[in-house]
């Protein structure tokens, strides 16, 4: 079946079927081919899917959490033995390097393993009573039929977080996924569904995104609603959800401040943030994407960064030695234009890179721009691409002021060999995840999401497992 590549269906109470819309191209953004078809959702399809959902969280509530670990590293035994042809199929139709892609398959296993176990671990508590004939139960239920929807930069491991979490709490889940990068994400539910995760409790659509949401959100059935894209489209989510008093996780943009202190090992931070910002074609929510640089090592910090930049090695994502793939789609090559161009009206210096690359596909350079002025566009909106923008500071106050200036506050990055910096930074900054001296975000233990902007709730940890469970207090008289 990994030959070529498969036209994408629907999976709907364990059903793999058509849509009853007219199906959707899939193109290969490294050559601009057509690939295949996604499936295509109407109303009836989504009614289906709920149905089948709702029916499947009143039989998946009843399986212990024991059992349901078991299913799910089951699936995640599947993942890591299907790996090779997954990562294929991703780097098909999303373009990041091979390597890249079987990265993030086999992340995906050890999200799995990680949430069949946090799903044994959703404790209640006893709580002191006043009277010796009264006891005071506090426990823990899931929440209900869970409506998902997960973007194409990372098609797996967006989605396997959302639907681990859900799975080990006892909910279903109705998931809408990219449909620009539907067939890896279709291998995922297709591990958990060959697994032996019941018809109905974990259902797949795609179709028109402003359709689907719009139906999910607002049926009744649906308890929970979780949502991983830009500020603009998650707003709009997080007001229908709170209109229908859903409870809502928003793991929305960022705009990553990346702060180097005279004091840091600039050569190794160099390295580090060069390596996480062409990550994925800069196609990534965590990405480093405002570097601020001290004064005294601004030049020390460029001639690395700039050095590694000119190492990348741009192509098909399937080619032997590439390192960075294409971007998305057309759009985003144009705005990579913009936001270069932008720039450099202002007053920026290009020191490598800047422009898209001739012939076939969205390639862009990578690309370093140095005295980029606080007026530039790319020090305001998200760039989501290879653009790494770089800017001087001089104190510690000048810095932070600079880095809590946006309404994002996703992630964060510092270097620095003072102690005391870094415990000032962690105070200081306005952001959901802080990374000082390495990258270590996004494990399957520790939390994942923002604040301001940048949305609410966690991804990862055993934060994650709350928005997909109810509170209950049970008091009882003996009698």
């Amino acid at each position: 079946m990994y030959n070529m590549y498969p036209d994408i269906k629907l999976l709907i109470n364990g059903q793999w079927r058509d849509g009853r819309g007219t199906a959707l191209p899939v193109l290969n953004p490294a050559t601009a081919e057509t690939l295949g078809s996604v499936a295509h959702a109407h109303a009836a399809d989504l009614e289906e899917a709920i149905t089948a959902a709702d029916a499947g969280f009143r039989l998946w509530r009843e399986v212990s959490p024991h059992e349901r670990g078991k299913i799910l590293r089951k699936a995640a035994a599947l993942i890591r033995e299907r790996a090779p042809e997954i990562a294929r199929l991703m780097t098909l139709e999303q373009g990041k390097p091979l390597a890249e892609s079987q990265a993030e398959t086999l992340a995906a296993v050890d999200l799995i393993e990680w949430f069949a176990e946090e799903g044994k671990r959703t404790y209640g508590r006893v709580i002191p009573s006043r009277s010796r004939d009264v006891t005071q139960l506090v426990v823990r239920e899931p929440v209900g039929v869970v409506a998902a929807f997960t973007p194409w930069n990372f098609p797996i491991n967006q989605a396997v977080r959302k639907v681990s979490a859900a799975l080990a709490s006892g909910c279903s889940v109705v998931l809408k996924g990219p449909e620009e990068t539907p067939a890896s994400c279709a291998e995922l539910v297709r591990a958990y569904a060959d697994a032996g995760v019941p018809a109905g409790v974990l259902n797949l659509v795609f179709g028109n995104p402003a359709e689907i949401s719009s139906y999910l959100i607002s049926h009744p059935s649906v308890r929970k609603v979780t949502f991983t894209g830009s500020t603009e489209i998650g707003k709009l989510l997080a007001s229908q959800a709170g209109t229908h008093m859903k409870r809502a996780t928003m793991e929305l943009g960022g705009h990553a401040p990346a702060i180097v202190f005279a004091d840091a090992d600039v050569e190794r931070a160099a390295k580090l943030l060069c390596a996480s910002k062409f990550r994925n074609a800069g196609q990534v929510c965590v990405s480093p994407t405002r570097f601020l640089i001290q004064d005294k090592r601004f030049d020390e910090f460029v001639e690395v960064f700039v050095a590694e930049t000119r190492k990348i090695k741009v192509g098909n994502g399937l080619d032997s030695g590439t390192t960075m793939g294409p971007l998305a789609n057309t759009r985003r090559v144009a705005a990579m234009e913009r936001l270069v161009n932008d720039a450099v009206s202002k007053g920026a210096k290009i020191a490598v890179g800047g422009q898209r690359i001739a012939g076939e596909g969205n390639f862009f350079e990578p690309t370093v721009l140095i005295d980029v002025p606080a007026d530039a566009a790319i020090l305001h909106e998200e760039p989501f691409g290879p653009i790494a923008p770089i800017v001087r500071f001089e104190d510690f106050d000048d810095v932070v002021a600079e880095a809590n200036r946006l309404p994002f506050g996703l992630a964060a990055y510092a270097f620095t060999g003072s102690a005391k910096i870094a415990g000032d930074l962690s105070v200081a900054l306005e952001c959901g995840m802080l990374s000082i001296n390495h990258h270590g975000l996004a494990l399957p233990e520790v939390p994942f999401g923002g604040v301001k902007d940048s949305g609410y709730g966690s991804e990862g940890g055993s934060e994650a497992m709350e928005p997909y469970m109810n509170t209950k207090f049970v008091t009882q008289l003996r009698v």
